[in-house]
């Protein structure tokens, strides 16, 4: 669906760029979308403007660094921190007046950012999905181990000359990864806006190289240590978490939201990897749609 409204909202004097799909005024709570990556910007969860046919209006964002916002390729690793996102939310809710009452859904590091913002308990949060996340990148990076080891022996020799080599910046990388990526990222033809999110981040890798690295299985940046596991009780949302059975974020990763977040449910699409949003569209939307119907 096309935009209802595009706008920039100021944040320590850099934009963060904003599309809404539907009436703010509908009286239905909206939908806020934080994008994965770090650094992948809006468009693969594109998508998820179609629930505005249900009268709620959805507003996406590009996060600082990304796609139609700021870029900040000149600063320094420890600018990059999640501190830094969170406080960019709350500042996007405040500029739309949506802060007393607003649903979140974030998808990968998406995901992450939104329950670190759940765990300080807004009072506005209604609703909290987190789709095909982690709660610890020890166990993102476990699990996407075992992952790899499933690749065939010639792409996993090509991985790893590389990253020894320090060349991850190579078309034989690339095309290694992808091999990962068409197995546990998504598993249907990429359509233009899934391919739109991964030329953002070739475009500008600022953010996604420092606080991840340069692929999904090789997280070498500032996120490498994060985990939320021991806060999740905090988390007072109504909660439901997505996943793909071919996800790369495994049950592993996904199984201390389930076991900590007070009032959670949990699903899983049989025939998706890590974009369930793509991969069944239709089952995807009207899950989400239904959650957040009950939490309005």
């Amino acid at each position: 669906m096309q935009p209802t409204l595009t706008g920039t909202a100021d944040f320590r004097g850099w934009k963060t760029w904003y599309r809404i799909t539907g009436d703010l005024s509908s009286g239905r709570t909206p939908l806020v979308i934080l994008h994965g990556g770090p650094g992948a910007a809006h468009n693969y969860l594109l998508r998820y403007a179609e629930l505005a046919k249900t009268g709620r209006p959805v507003i996406h964002y590009d996060q600082l660094g990304v796609g139609n916002s700021t870029h900040l390729p000149d600063q320094a690793a420890d600018f990059w921190q999640v501190p830094l996102f969170i406080d960019e939310l709350d500042s996007l809710l405040a500029h739309l007046g949506i802060a007393s009452r607003y649903h979140l859904l974030g998808q990968s590091w998406g995901g992450m950012l939104a329950a670190e913002h759940a765990v300080r308990r807004p009072a506005g949060l209604r609703g909290l999905i987190i789709s095909n996340s982690p709660a610890s990148m020890a166990l993102w990076l476990q699990e996407a181990n075992k992952l790899r080891a499933l690749l065939p022996p010639d792409v996993q020799s090509t991985l790893l000359a590389h990253e020894a080599a320090g060349t991850t910046d190579s078309d034989a990388y690339n095309a290694a990864v992808r091999v990962f990526y068409d197995r546990h990222v998504c598993r249907v033809p990429w359509p233009p806006e899934v391919e739109a999110s991964f030329a953002a981040i070739a475009a500008d890798p600022t953010v996604y190289h420092t606080m991840n690295g340069p692929s999904e299985f090789h997280c070498i940046g500032t996120i490498k240590t994060w985990s939320i596991i021991d806060r999740l009780p905090a988390i007072q949302a109504h909660t439901l978490l997505i996943s793909g059975q071919h996800d790369e974020a495994t049950p592993a990763v996904v199984q201390p939201f389930a076991d900590h977040i007070p009032d959670v449910r949990w699903h899983i699409f049989p025939n998706s990897s890590h974009m369930p949003h793509v991969e069944e569209p239709a089952a995807c939307l009207a899950a989400v749609e239904t959650f957040l119907a009950a939490h309005d």
